[in-house]
């Protein structure tokens, strides 16, 4: 069982930046494709972007040119940049490895984080 643990979130201005960390047990870290979801009060959970093999990343819509994904394989952790912030990405923020099947489908992912919350202000 791999544990994913996120952390970062907190309260930022609209128009602000911040960086969420997602931290996963593991020797093989490097070839965990993980990926980030959002879930903000009531409504779905949904996908915000991935890291692949090969260094890949992809986004959603909603936050592709605002955020960038990375990942330092010598510290076994993700992170989540996240600039140009606004009220609606207002959300808990989740971390999972990615299993198989559609990347933006949350079933498709074995190991989730509890999530952490995160408020952007007007």
């Amino acid at each position: 069982q791999v544990q994913v643990v996120e952390s970062g979130g907190g309260l930022v201005q609209a128009g602000g930046s911040l960086r969420l960390s997602c931290a996963a047990s593991g020797r093989t870290f490097s070839t965990y494709r993980m990926g980030w979801f959002r879930q903000a009060p009531g409504k779905e959970r949904e996908f915000v972007g991935g890291s692949w093999t090969r260094g890949a990343t992809t986004y959603a819509d909603s936050v592709k040119g605002r955020f960038t994904i990375s990942r330092d394989n010598t510290k076994n952790t993700v992170y989540l940049q996240m600039n140009s912030l606004k009220p609606e990405d207002t959300a808990v923020y989740y971390c999972a490895r990615y299993s198989s099947g559609s990347t933006e489908y949350i079933g498709s992912y074995d190991s989730w984080g509890q999530g952490t919350p995160f408020t952007v202000s007007p």
